[in-house]
């Protein structure tokens, strides 16, 4: 019998790892793997309009599912169109692959048509980048590849010319077994020691929580309780760590709010737990303990006085007989009052006759969209200033998840992300927080939505405006030029592919249109008319940023609210025991 080719070894290998559809746009050098994902069953081609929606969908997939997720770009543009999404990817540790076809062998270094150097290209957004150069480094080179995907959590891009895979396989498919459920990173016992030592002698102790602390809410929990520790997170560490939290006293960063700052800087002891936080101005830069289960991650981004190689909920486990239950709480209940009165004055700058607001102010329709969406949506959120209405209004409980684009910061994710979280849980609710911007850029991905038929939910806060842009400018002490653009009918364009839409300018229509939306049987699209003056600062900012705020005039910039987290920070202080 003839052997198979390689593009089928390839395809039947990917099959063999549990591997269900790979994304991209159908074409030339990759036309043999297209063609053997045809002639294959429990393997699908997801056709999407844009390379980079197709890293995007397979890097929300392997996030959601902690699975290898699958992308490919034709030769030359088609390649280097998966790159951000590829570095997005790799940033967030979504085990990816991505096949990068190449032109045909014999002429690679002749200036030939479409030629790139992918094996050079993608080095630095992957932690593994080969070349097949013949048939038989096949199927064990496509091996490594996935298995590398999966232990670096990150991408593994696999360079394949188009004639190679036409070419007949040099080994026969075989099987071989994936490690995909990795080991957990038990500390050094002399770590272990002393951490419990600076734990103990530390009066005021404060825990800030990155992703890295999924999985490991209940013993942050009991460390929290035996310390009587406020408890702060980072924007990746809200959706693991905030959710039935008495400890909590917000979110620093950019996109912070609450008393996460003054109780960090306030602390004797700031321990940092699964977090790479790398805006180093929040952090105290002193007397600070970092766990991380990646040691290169450990002493980056400030001066430690122990660093801990463990995973986090390995390394509480351990560290936690050795804590001694701490009876004084006046540190955090100090903080846990701060939190609430910190909330209480942001919650006014958007409360008031909001309802009536025109044009709408867009925390407003955020609240309502926590409050109408399901216990186990999923939310993918575009860069920018939706970053901070997901930050401050969509409230975790520990099921619904938050996708976003967190690292790498590029805009245009939502869409794509939604796409492949709904093909990973076709049944789930996805609902997209979309800027305009954002969906202005990758807009073809509507088309993608519509082909397939994905109940994706669109949610577009259209402000005519590149808001998060407009606020740099200002903290710089500059106005805002070229952050402002044309009014754009998103919901005439996706009426226009067919998909079911509902354009919103009055505030008072907000809750039935998100209900319909939500409730609609197939993809929709809700086009918010919002505020552009709109704004949100951090709750620490500079005095050159204030006086960047004073320079930049005729602009209102707010606090934003904070949905129910007022509510949440009210029952932690009703919760304080009373002598």
């Amino acid at each position: 019998m003839r052997n198979p080719t390689v593009a089928q070894q390839f395809v039947d290998v990917l099959l063999q790892a549990g591997v269900e559809r790979i994304y991209g746009v159908v074409g030339d050098s990759l036309n043999p793997i297209v063609d053997a994902i045809r002639r294959t069953d429990g393997i699908e081609w997801v056709h999407v309009r844009n390379e980079e929606a197709a890293a995007f969908a397979a890097a929300a997939e392997a996030q959601l599912t902690g699975r290898l997720a699958v992308c490919a770009g034709s030769c030359g543009p088609g390649n280097t169109h998966l790159i951000q999404g590829l570095y997005d990817a790799n940033r967030s540790g979504a085990p990816v692959l991505a096949l990068a076809s190449h032109i045909p062998s014999k002429q690679i270094g002749t200036g030939f048509f479409q030629e790139t150097h992918p094996e050079r290209l993608f080095t630095e957004c992957s932690t593994y980048c080969e070349m097949v150069v013949q048939p038989s480094q096949m199927p064990r080179v496509l091996r490594i590849a996935m298995q590398r995907a999966i232990a670096d959590n990150g991408v593994s891009v696999l360079v394949m010319p188009g004639d190679l895979a036409h070419a007949p396989a040099g080994h026969p498919t075989g099987s071989s077994n994936f490690v995909t459920a990795l080991g957990r990173v038990t500390p050094p016992t002399e770590q272990v020691w002393d951490l419990a030592t600076r734990l103990n002698a530390a009066e005021k102790v404060m825990l800030f929580c990155g992703a890295g602390v999924q999985g490991s809410h209940d013993e942050v929990m009991e460390l929290a309780a035996r310390l009587n520790a406020p408890v702060g997170h980072s924007l990746r560490g809200k959706e693991w760590i905030q959710y039935d939290n008495p400890y909590d006293v917000g979110m620093s960063g950019l996109l912070g709010y609450g008393a996460c700052y003054d109780a960090m800087h306030e602390a004797d002891l700031v321990v940092l737990l699964g977090t790479d936080f790398p805006y180093d101005d929040f952090l105290p830069q002193a007397h600070t303990v970092q766990i991380d289960h990646d040691a290169g991650r450990i002493g980056r981004r400030t001066p430690l006085d122990l660093g801990v190689h463990g995973d986090v909920g390995q390394t509480l486990r351990t560290v936690l007989p050795l804590v001694d239950r701490r009876q004084d709480r006046s540190f955090l209940d100090r903080m846990l009052n701060r939190h609430t009165k910190s909330l209480e004055n942001v919650v006014s700058a958007y409360t008031r006759k909001v309802e009536h607001h025109t044009p709408i102010h867009p925390e407003y329709p955020a609240a309502i969209l926590d409050e109408l969406a399901a216990d186990d949506a999923v939310f993918t959120v575009d860069t920018g200033m939706c970053n901070v209405w997901a930050a401050r209004y969509i409230t975790p409980n520990g099921r619904r998840r938050v996708i976003g684009s967190f690292l790498h910061g590029t805009m245009a994710n939502a869409l794509p992300h939604a796409i492949g979280a709904q093909f990973a849980y076709p049944d789930r609710q996805v609902i997209s927080m979309s800027g305009d911007g954002g969906l202005g850029m990758l807009m073809g991905e509507l088309l993608t939505v519509k082909l397939h038929d994905l109940p994706v939910k669109t949610i577009v806060f259209n402000n005519s405006s590149l808001g998060m842009v407009k606020l740099e400018m200002m903290a710089d002490g500059m106005p805002d030029h070229e952050t402002d653009h044309g009014p754009v009918d998103y919901a005439a364009i996706a009426q226009a592919v067919g998909i079911h839409a509902i354009r919103i300018e009055d505030p008072a229509q907000i809750r039935a249109g998100l209900k319909e939306a939500l409730a609609h049987d197939g993809p929709c699209l809700v086009d918010l008319v919002t505020d552009p003056n709109a704004l949100s600062i951090p709750p620490h900012i500079s005095g050159e940023h204030v006086k960047g705020f004073a320079f930049s005039a005729g602009r209102t910039v707010l606090n934003g609210g904070v949905g129910k987290m007022l509510d949440l920070a009210r029952a932690n202080l009703r919760n304080i025991p009373r002598p």
